[in-house]
């Protein structure tokens, strides 16, 4: 069994190795923090303040798509922790930290819109209330929707056609079944993820999951 020190050491050399994904995670754990310690009403202004709803995406598009992105609703920090590190962690460490924050930054903005674009739709089709342009939109699930789809190109044959199965099977069901922006936008997110495969040329060969197994042998 390894000893704790190696084990801190192993730790340290997997963060340094993906410095991107490590910053965002601590950058969302003080965020985290700090709408834990505000009151409820407090809590939620200021996370409209920061929501890529249609009010702020006309009004003040940049910064709404930014400051989005580096907070959570609602959801458990330490579940993110765990997905950050299976998927982006990997993602950043097999393209680079450029090349993984292009995927990034493409599935956020792109699903963005394209989810706030179909709820536009629906409210000039009176398919939704005119107060959904100001529902609230934050988070880091469109990103990471993008980046576990690009980790489709990391994995060979026939590994990888699992693996799209896999992503189109948390992605697609909800759209029939909720009906909402949000599962729009993750759809939204894997397409363009599924659609980065330039961005994965030249960085070595795809990574065959049996040589893992091998090695526990």
């Amino acid at each position: 069994m390894p000893a704790p020190r190696a084990i801190a050491t192993r730790t340290w050399r997997w963060i340094r190795s993906a410095p991107g994904t490590y910053l965002w995670l601590t950058t969302l754990a003080i965020t985290t923090l700090i709408i834990d310690l505000l009151p409820p009403d407090e809590a939620k202004d200021w996370l409209d303040h920061r929501s890529t709803n249609l009010h702020h995406l006309a009004e003040e598009p940049v910064r709404v798509l930014i400051t989005s992105a580096f907070w959570i609703d609602g959801s458990s920090w330490l579940a993110y922790a765990v997905l950050f590190t299976v998927f982006h962690a990997n993602a950043e460490r097999w393209l680079g930290t450029w090349r993984w924050l292009a995927v990034v930054a493409l599935a956020h903005v792109g699903a963005t819109y394209l989810s706030q674009g179909v709820l536009l739709w629906a409210i000039r089709s009176d398919e939704a209330p005119e107060k959904a342009m100001y529902i609230l939109d934050v988070g880091v699930s469109y990103g990471l929707a993008g980046v576990a789809a690009v980790l489709a190109y990391h994995l060979t044959t026939p590994w990888r056609w699992w693996y799209v199965l896999g992503v189109l099977a948390v992605v697609l069901p909800p759209i029939f079944l909720n009906r909402t922006f949000t599962d729009i936008g993750h759809a939204s997110a894997a397409a363009i993820g599924f659609a980065c495969y330039p961005l994965t040329r030249g960085r070595g060969r795809p990574w065959n999951p049996r040589t893992l197994m091998a090695a526990r042998r």
